[in-house]
Formats: C-alpha cells, sequence, structure tokens
C-alpha cells in the first residue's frame, strides 16, 4: 500500500446489531476517508433447522432493518455511501464470507461482543473463526471493550 492509498477498495461491515457495530462502521469511514471505498453494511439472520432458508423471518421483526439503517445513517452523516444488505442463512461466517466474495471485497470487518463463558474463559464464539479461517481477504475484527459486568 502507497501513502495516500486507502487500505481497501470494497468492505463488508458484519452488522449484529451489538455495541460494536457504531465502531465498526466509523472505523471503514475513517480508514477509507477521501477515498474511492465502497461500504456494504450486511446483517445475517441466523435460521434454525426448523425453517426453511426461503421462509421470510426478518419481516416478524423490525429490529434487523433497525440495525442496517442505523449503520446507513452513520455512514451518511459522514457523507459516504453504503449499501445495506439484509440475509437469512444457517450460519453468520459463511453467509459473511459468501457475500465478500460475491461483492469481490477485499476486507470483512466483524465485532466480537466482549464476554466470557463459564469458567472464566474469554468466548469467541463460532463466527469469528470461521470467518478468520475461510475468508479469502483481509479480516479486521473489533472486539467490544471489556467491561467489569461481562459475564456472558
Amino acid at each position: 500500500m502507497t501513502t495516500g492509498e486507502a487500505p481497501f477498495r470494497r468492505a463488508v461491515l458484519g452488522l449484529s446489531g451489538g455495541a460494536v457495530d457504531d465502531t465498526i462502521v466509523r472505523l471503514a469511514i475513517e480508514a477509507g476517508r477521501g477515498r474511492q471505498v465502497e461500504l456494504v453494511g450486511v446483517h445475517v439472520i441466523e435460521v434454525d433447522w426448523t425453517h426453511g432458508l426461503t421462509e421470510d423471518l426478518a419481516s416478524a421483526s423490525d429490529v434487523p432493518q433497525r440495525i442496517l439503517d442505523g449503520a446507513e445513517a452513520t455512514a451518511e452523516a459522514a457523507r459516504v455511501p453504503m449499501a445495506t444488505v439484509l440475509l437469512q442463512a444457517r450460519d453468520v461466517g459463511p453467509a459473511l464470507v459468501d457475500e465478500a466474495v460475491q461483492r469481490d471485497a477485499d476486507l470483512i470487518v466483524i465485532g466480537l461482543p466482549y464476554r466470557r463463558r463459564l469458567g472464566g474463559d474469554f468466548d469467541e464464539g463460532k463466527t469469528v473463526p470461521y470467518v478468520l479461517a475461510n475468508a479469502p481477504n483481509q479480516v479486521w475484527v473489533v472486539r467490544e471493550a471489556r467491561r467489569e459486568d461481562a459475564g456472558q
């Protein structure tokens, strides 16, 4: 990367609705500021095996759209265009990697909530390890700040 060049040209931002979403969006905006970059905010609704993947689960709640609208509003306020995508999938990790591959993205930015499992070990969940192991592009992981009361 040369001076003045953005660290990415197209980034897929994995938005979970968690506390770190705003940080993810702002980080991508700042990293691409003043350059030709594309941001794609993606929220994945996990569909369990009791439902079909084509069943419309998104309309049961306005939460997924609020997550995407919030990210889009942050980007719009910074005058950075952002496309948003709402997906339904069995697992979040493969859906994010597939979306990044389909969009020829060179960066995935995902959040990691600070949580601990029983026994006191830090719990990274299953999405972050999957994306780190399988994404063909750069991955930035933004961990939520540690809280003293972060028990679960």
